[in-house]
């Protein structure tokens, strides 16, 4: 699973190194390293969409989010996404 998080002005100061940091310890938690690419991108041009988070690209899809929101997307998005 390829996961992108965007490095953007606009995302930084939304909170995208906390994302980041987080992500990181949630797969190292659940041992995903090896199904889990985690990357970094600079500006993925959705800010106009009115994202109030984050961007993150989870396969091609991209989601809002934030700090807090984190630990719920992980096990929707990519614990789900691994499920099925």
């Amino acid at each position: 699973m390829n996961v992108t998080i965007c490095v953007g002005s606009s995302c930084h100061l939304k909170g995208s190194p906390k994302v980041i940091k987080r992500l990181e310890y949630l797969i190292a938690q659940h041992h995903l390293e090896d199904q889990i690419e985690l990357s970094g991108s600079f500006c993925m041009d959705q800010c106009s969409l009115g994202s109030s988070g984050v961007c993150v690209q989870v396969d091609h899809v991209v989601h809002s989010v934030t700090p807090s929101t984190v630990d719920s997307f992980f096990q929707e998005y990519i614990l789900g996404g691994l499920a099925s």
